[in-house]
């Protein structure tokens, strides 16, 4: 390899801090589908039913920062449950994800968080997902404002995504990884606390030390090719959604 070629490896492969990210919701709901839109920026048409534990990971852009997501894709089914339960251990971030036409998959979530909330950091950022949005309205069996209320009483984030479409696919992930640099940046939250699922990437950072106060310049939350700076999250909220599509394929994604 070129020496210039390398080095401009090294700076795409380079981040400032890795955040320890689980995926978690009833089987079916689309978590692995909606992890390979995020990471391959395309739908996985032939998708299987997790078993056990997937892992992959994807660095993203938050403010002036590289984060680099280690992402962790759980199995939603129950005889998995003792095995995906040990990967939450430390996760600084968790998707919690549920089927917009499923009231089946919505009803779970609380017992889900409390199962996060118990095994993961202490600061654990959570976001629930929505997925399927690109269903026909006359198949979703869970209100938007149902869900939202739900989050905000759980003091967590709430968004719907379509894992076919792509629509809202970044914004979790983005959401997630903002509100951890923003604990971080105001001191309540030490990276360099054991359990806390994050970990620096850059030298210059760890040698500042956890009780120095961090500058991010977040003017907006962005990946790579995507405009997630236009797209606003509150807790508890709704993020603006585009207009949907009615297609959909065979598989736990659909």
């Amino acid at each position: 390899m070129a020496e210039d070629e390398s080095a401009g490896f090294e700076l795409a492969s380079a981040y400032d801090f890795l955040l320890k990210c689980i995926l978690i919701g009833e089987s079916g709901t689309g978590k692995s589908c909606l992890l390979h839109h995020f990471v391959n920026n395309q739908f996985r048409t032939n998708s299987a039913h997790t078993i056990g534990v997937e892992f992959s990971s994807r660095i993203v852009k938050i403010g002036n920062k590289n984060v680099k997501l280690q992402l962790w894709d759980t199995a939603g089914q129950e005889r998995f449950r003792s095995v995906t339960r040990s990967y939450y251990r430390g996760a600084a971030v968790c998707i919690l994800v549920y089927d917009i036409t499923k009231r089946t998959t919505y009803e779970p979530l609380s017992r889900w968080l409390a199962d996060a909330r118990a095994v993961a950091s202490p600061d654990l950022a959570v976001v629930v997902v929505g997925n399927k949005l690109d269903r026909a309205d006359d198949e979703r069996e869970v209100s938007q404002l149902e869900a939202t209320q739900w989050a905000s009483d759980n003091g967590v984030l709430f968004l719907e995504t379509s894992s076919l479409t792509g629509e809202n696919v970044e914004t979790p992930f983005l959401l997630a990884a903002r509100s951890i640099l923003l604990a971080i940046e105001s001191g309540r939250l030490d990276p360099e606390k054991p359990g806390s699922g994050i970990s620096f990437g850059d030298r210059t950072l760890r040698r500042l030390g956890s009780g120095s106060r961090l500058s991010f310049g977040f003017g907006s939350a962005s990946g790579a090719g995507s405009d997630a700076g236009s797209t606003r999250g509150r807790s508890g909220g709704v993020i603006r959604l585009k207009n949907r599509v009615t297609e959909s394929f065979e598989g736990c994604c659909s």
